[in-house]
């Protein structure tokens, strides 16, 4: 097992690398020039003189490879430099920007899970009953309606017919409500269909009618057996979607103003503040790389065996 996290691990280096080396090269292939964008961010006009300096200052005029290297060193250092915009460390701002993703996102995979786990078994176990067909219109309802939608949707009725929730911010419970709701909306209709499909799948299998037949009790199957196989693949949806949240929900930050990454991200490239997107796609790369190895551990710890495959495929 630890030669299997070891593997792992050393994995990750060539990812960053190139994730790194992507962004450094997006960014220089794009038509945008950092000079003029930190002069045009803080309202200056961009004459040649001043464009000259600042392109002398960032190191613009060093070779591809300098500049790459300089870049290393500092992502290794996790220094970004100063946003355009603001002029404050952008590490400093993500520190401030991402507990309230994180926040939102943590919810949101909480309260989706103690949904969509028991409604997921419930309709495999007594399929095409009521409750296979309620889990069905959640699923359909869920999976066509736009996330953008359904949160100006709820916002319409909970805040602003009965008023009961706020609109907007970020404070107290009543906040997270809506975009919680709206969040978990989309992964609930998901992960209800997978869960009830692989445990189908599951219930068919011989173990289980041989189970049955030595007098188990059905729960027992259901919860030692069954339960362990199929939740497999929900956790492995559920891990790359809580990639994908701690990188920021950016249409729900946008609907409900949630101060998060994801919205942080949107003003940056609005206002081309390249050092905010510069360190957003490597924290994004980096997230998703460490929720992959998590998913790949959790797997690990409930099935032995995927280290014994890993070896013998070696």
């Amino acid at each position: 097992m630890i030669g299997y996290i070891g593997k792992r691990m050393i994995a990750i280096i060539p990812i960053v690398f190139i994730a790194t080396l992507v962004t450094f090269g997006l960014i220089h292939i794009s038509p945008v020039d950092p000079a003029e964008a930190y002069l045009t961010a803080a309202h200056i006009y961009p004459t040649p003189e001043l464009l000259a300096e600042k392109r002398h200052e960032f190191g613009l005029d060093q070779p591809l490879f300098t500049q790459y290297l300089h870049t290393l060193q500092r992502i290794a250092q996790l220094d970004f430099g100063t946003s355009y915009l603001t002029n404050k460390p952008v590490m400093d701002e993500v520190k401030d920007k991402f507990p309230a993703t994180a926040e939102l996102a943590l919810w949101s995979i909480l309260f989706s899970t103690l949904v969509s786990i028991p409604l997921g078994i419930l309709a495999a176990v007594y399929k095409n009953s009521w409750i296979d067909m309620v889990s069905r219109i959640i699923s359909y309802v869920g999976a066509s309606i736009p996330q953008f939608w359904l949160g100006y949707l709820l916002i319409f009725f909970f805040a602003v017919k009965l008023d009961w929730l706020p609109v907007e911010g970020r404070g107290s419970w009543e906040n997270l409500v809506l975009p919680t709701l709206t969040l978990s909306m989309v992964m609930i209709a998901l992960y209800t269909r997978m869960l009830r499909t692989s445990v189908l799948e599951q219930l068919q299998e011989a173990y289980v009618q041989y189970a049955r037949t030595r007098g188990i009790r059905e729960q027992v199957i259901m919860l030692k057996h069954v339960l362990k196989i199929a939740i497999t693949p929900f956790i492995t949806g559920m891990g790359m979607t809580m990639g994908r949240l701690l990188t920021g929900t950016i249409i729900v930050e946008q609907v409900f103003s949630w101060p998060g990454f994801g919205r942080y991200f949107v003003e940056a490239i609005f206002n081309r503040d390249i050092p905010v997107i510069q360190c957003y796609v490597f924290i994004s790369a980096c997230l998703f790389i460490v929720c992959n190895l998590i998913v790949d551990l959790i797997q690990l710890y409930m099935d032995p065996r995927i280290s014994a495959k890993g070896r013998a495929e070696h």
